[in-house]
């Protein structure tokens, strides 16, 4: 039973930072607080609940079942903290203060920068910051303000616009290509080194399901095996323009990329994509200023960069 109902959200934060980081010297780094305040910190919190939170063993603090049934409602404070800072940090009426977004590590490196860089030249007193991740941060939690998604939101209470598809393909360098020759079948895939996923997350699980679905013709991904795997789209992308092996990317980055050939080219995977935020933000200046400039720039790198993508039929 909690002996104390006003638990200051100080404490909070501690628990999260050890929580992720696994020890107390981890959390008074990131925290920039002292060793013994993050532990004074974590001892109040166990006082007000009631329960030990974390447990000492070789490997750091191992959180007890306690702590992990509080870690939810720890994050969604944190969250909110966060959002409320956000909102708090423009004059009203004006298109200032920060505004969070998240994108996959693809879109955030290799689309969204000069879309930015023009919506910040624009509104100079504009802050963005962008969230790199494939995961599907919450909106209605408000981890994030805007978010570009890949599959189509389905959350009550969320503004979206559809804004293209940005088709993948499979690519190479030519250098790779000259060594090792071009598949023409997907048969001839298996003769080749393959870059592709480490781990059949959800997002992955949904775009081969869609794949199945949609493009019978595909390589069944279930009996393929990668030489090199990993999470991030990111590096697939690098280690493809590396000469690396055969891997997918987006056939609008590879167009102009003289690293990047596309073969198999009646192949293709179709990844829809929204741009979304919580209803609540179309009153806030500066939340509707990102959203339009995003949904323009992503429009417009699509028209440019594959115009022949064909658009979600509805």
């Amino acid at each position: 039973m909690a002996r104390h109902r006003n638990i200051s959200w100080d404490y909070y934060r501690t628990f999260l930072s050890v929580l992720r980081d696994g020890s107390l010297s981890a959390a008074a780094r990131e925290l920039a607080l002292t060793q013994p305040t993050v532990g004074r910190h974590i001892a109040a919190l166990e006082e007000a609940v009631g329960f030990e939170l974390f447990i000492r063993s070789p490997q750091g603090l191992l959180p007890t079942d306690a702590a992990i049934a509080l870690r939810p409602y720890a994050e969604n404070l944190a969250a909110t903290t966060s959002a409320l800072l956000r909102a708090a940090s423009g004059e009203v009426g004006k298109i200032e203060g920060t505004v969070r977004i998240s994108a996959s590590d693809v879109m955030g490196v290799e689309i969204l920068p000069p879309i930015i860089a023009k919506l910040q030249e624009t509104f100079p007193r504009l802050e963005i910051e962008l969230s790199l991740s494939n995961a599907l941060e919450d909106l209605l939690r408000r981890d994030v303000d805007i978010a570009i998604r890949m599959t189509e939101p389905v959350q009550n209470a969320v503004v979206m616009r559809y804004v293209g598809n940005f088709r993948i393909g499979f690519h190479a360098n030519p250098a790779y290509l000259q060594k090792m020759g071009t598949p023409t079948t997907n048969e001839d895939l298996a003769q080749h080194r393959l870059i592709g996923f480490d781990t059949r997350t959800p997002f992955v699980r949904a775009a081969l399901e869609r794949v199945k679905r949609d493009t019978p013709s595909m390589p069944d991904f279930d009996q393929i095996i990668f030489n090199m795997r990993t999470d991030s789209n990111l590096a697939q992308l690098a280690l493809i323009r590396s000469g690396g092996g055969v891997g997918m990317c987006q056939i609008g980055l590879a167009k102009d990329d003289s690293n990047l050939v596309r073969v198999l080219p009646d192949l293709d995977m179709s990844l829809h994509t929204w741009v979304a935020m919580h209803e609540n933000l179309r009153s806030s200046p500066r939340c509707r200023a990102t959203f339009d400039a995003l949904v323009h720039g992503l429009k417009g790198f699509l028209k440019a960069a594959d115009p022949a993508a064909p658009a979600l039929k509805r």
